[in-house]
């Protein structure tokens, strides 16, 4: 029985990170938009912590493709400086989301953020 729960909590999960890995720039933008509408009071907001997290999961998704590529003796995707030394604050990250064409931000946020590390970073 405590396994068949077990298994069905973890059932509840995948949807979830499946949909943080799935989110696009437009919802990205609107829920930016949202909280910077709300000032100071967006620090307690969960949609906060949400975008953070997010978004830290995707770095850390192109950093392991990254070192994954170079393993495998592929070309890289891009070729960031070592981790902690490029710095992306989250005015620039913003401007580059909202530099996306509205018709195009249907893509993924994962997918914007490779695209923005391929043309800041390209390999000589």
């Amino acid at each position: 029985m405590k396994s068949l729960l077990l298994g069905a909590a973890l059932m509840a999960l995948l949807p979830a990170a499946a949909s943080a890995q799935s989110m696009t720039v437009d919802q990205f933008l609107t829920k930016a938009n949202a909280l910077k509408a709300k000032g100071v009071m967006a620090l307690g907001s969960s949609d906060l912590k949400l975008l953070r997290n997010h978004m830290m999961t995707v770095a850390a998704d192109y950093r392991r493709d990254i070192e994954g590529a170079r393993i495998a003796g592929k070309a890289p995707h891009s070729c960031p400086p070592p981790k902690g030394k490029g710095k992306l604050g989250s005015k620039e990250l913003l401007a580059e989301f909202e530099g996306i064409p509205p018709a195009r931000r249907s893509v993924s946020t994962k997918a914007a953020f490779y695209e923005m590390m391929r043309r800041r970073y390209p390999c000589k």
